[in-house]
């Protein structure tokens, strides 16, 4: 069957084209299309999740089923909500420049994006892959409160902050920051404290997988609770 899908704002300026035609099969889901159109286009996947659908202008569920001819529209967070694309805890790829489409402005004389990446290299050991583990719900949370820790000391124009989760390969991404600005020195130093917040208070975990097939869990830093934080809980 053929039904029509229509894509708005960040999904769209991914994509390149604000309707796109598909063809599924039989008895095919709203989850199935999804699937089908991150195939299609690999740099989106990660932001589908964040996607609610609509059907012939009534939003459905991802388990919904599509018939011949309908209209399908794809709607990211809504009120100028990037936010399910800036900030994202996953275990699919990273992708950098979606990233930076997605923090870029008009007004930005600066964009500056820090990745990263998995080595091969710890302390003169060698390393075949990292494994990374999040509490999901509470690291999105803070990534962005740092996001607003830096709104509050830089006047930038877009900021974005991304965490891999799940096995990675020697040169996979773990870690994107992307900081827009109107100029350089404002985006270089929002970046840095960006980076140095999220080891400091995002509470992932990353374990070394070495050659020998034996592994460890890197020593972090130990979060500092807030002062009051217990108090307010009682």
């Amino acid at each position: 069957m053929n039904v029509s899908v229509h894509l708005f704002a960040g999904l769209r300026d991914l994509v390149g084209r604000r309707d796109l035609a598909l063809e599924l099969a039989d008895g095919a889901t709203v989850s199935d299309l999804r699937a089908q159109l991150g195939r299609a286009y690999p740099h989106v996947t990660p932001f589908l999740d964040s996607a609610a659908c609509a059907v012939d202008d009534e939003y459905v569920t991802v388990d919904h089923p599509l018939r011949e001819g309908d209209d399908v529209a794809l709607i990211p967070p809504v009120s100028g909500g990037s936010e399910g694309e800036l900030f994202l805890v996953t275990d699919r790829p990273l992708d950098a420049a979606a990233l930076s489409a997605a923090v870029r402005r008009d007004e930005s004389g600066a964009l500056l994006v820090f990745a990263g990446v998995a080595r091969n290299d710890s302390e003169g050991r060698s390393v075949v892959g990292l494994e990374y583990e999040a509490h999901a719900s509470m690291a999105l949370k803070k990534l962005r409160e740092v996001a607003e820790e830096v709104r509050a000391r830089w006047p930038v124009t877009g900021i974005g902050i991304q965490h891999r989760t799940g096995r990675l390969a020697i040169g996979e991404t773990s870690l994107l920051v992307a900081v827009s600005s109107a100029h350089r020195k404002e985006a270089f130093e929002a970046c840095r404290y960006a980076v140095d917040r999220v080891k400091q208070i995002v509470p992932v975990w990353k374990k070394e997988i070495w050659e020998d097939g034996d592994g460890a869990w890197v020593p972090g830093h130990q979060v500092e609770v807030p002062e009051g934080a217990r108090a307010e809980r009682a």
